[in-house]
């Protein structure tokens, strides 16, 4: 396996797409149009306006490697970009001097100031974009808006619209093998949303379900699609070349240990709760009125489903890097004798 197969399989996990050059317009920046948006505010006028986000392949790979490298400690930047109809487009991101702990991140005085000069600065060499929108990691828990995340976004929506939330978790990232992201816009305040529609079932920790279900009417998703350029394929494949030994070294059995174990206690939690919903008669096998996705069974189910595949993916990995690599090499030595 080398650099180009390495890169050319993540890209095909993220479902990452090449911007055709003769239609490499979503790369030009219109101060024009751009302005003429601000002036319009279709937003204010229909809190769903913004359906899409479109983040380019660079600017996930620098919030990706940001939030990994915050381990299972929250991580938060800025995303530059602008918009386009009903999508927010991601252009570039970067890292804010924050400190954060494992259940927040806020920036504080000093956060805010280096936001404002890097902003000036990056303008002095041809970087128009405006600040649209900000990230930040959620390690092992998953991607939604905790009470405080909501907090800030309505804020950030208030007074530097259109601005986006971007969460990632980046232990799901390494155990799935694919990036787990996911982008929020908030409602105004007094907002009543109409009846949601049944989202994709996510696993969520026991420790986080309260601050989860308590404001999950607060806010909606928007899609999230990648694309690249061809100046892109190249910054990438400069990556690559750098990196794939390490990516091809590494396995997520090994650097997501922590994360697992943490995932089958909670598990074990889930389920022991789940047993004495039972034996209370509060299942749905009893009440029968609940839908089916309401079954606490059903979610330990879907929890140990998701487990098991992620367990596994890391599993094969292993396997045929030793074939590839070690058993080869020992085939290799016998023939050698």
């Amino acid at each position: 396996m080398d650099a180009g197969i390495a890169q050319k399989r993540w890209e095909l996990e993220n479902k990452i797409t090449t911007t055709d050059p003769a239609q490499d317009q979503i790369y030009h920046y219109d101060n024009a149009a751009q302005q003429q948006q601000l002036n319009d505010r279709p937003w204010k006028n229909d809190p769903h306006h913004f359906k899409k986000v479109k983040i380019s392949a660079v600017a996930l790979i620098k919030m990706v490697m940001h939030a990994r490298s915050g381990g299972n400690i929250e991580v938060m930047g800025l995303m530059q970009g602008k918009v386009q109809g009903d999508s927010m487009i991601i252009m570039d991101a970067f890292a804010l001097p924050v400190e954060g702990t494992e259940t927040r991140v806020n920036a504080q005085a000093e956060g805010y100031e280096y936001m404002v000069q890097y902003m000036e600065k990056i303008k002095e060499v041809g970087r128009l974009e405006n600040a649209i929108g900000w990230y930040h990691s959620h390690p092992g828990y998953g991607c939604w808006l905790s009470g405080i995340d909501v907090s800030t976004q309505m804020l950030n929506q208030e007074f530097q619209e259109p601005f986006v939330a971007v969460v990632i978790d980046p232990n799901r990232t390494i155990s799935a093998g694919r990036v787990e992201i996911g982008a929020f816009r908030t409602y105004p305040k007094g907002y009543k949303p109409p009846a949601a529609r049944p989202s994709e079932y996510q696993s969520i920790p026991l420790n986080k379900i309260e601050d989860f279900g308590v404001h999950a009417s607060q806010y909606y998703p928007l899609e999230v699609s990648y694309f690249k350029s061809s100046l892109d394929a190249k910054l990438l494949e400069t990556l690559w070349q750098k990196y794939w030994v390490n990516a091809l070294s590494s396995s997520p059995l090994l650097t997501n240990r922590d994360y697992t174990a943490q995932q089958i206690s909670d598990l074990s939690e889930k389920i022991d709760r789940a047993s004495d919903a039972i034996n209370m008669g509060r299942s749905i096998l009893i009440a029968g009125d609940k839908k089916k996705d309401d079954d606490p069974l059903a979610k330990v189910a879907k929890d140990c489903q998701k487990i098991t595949s992620e367990l596994t993916h890391g599993m094969m990995s292993q396997i045929l890097k030793d074939v590839l690599f070690n058993r080869s090499m020992l085939n290799d030595q016998d023939a050698i004798e």
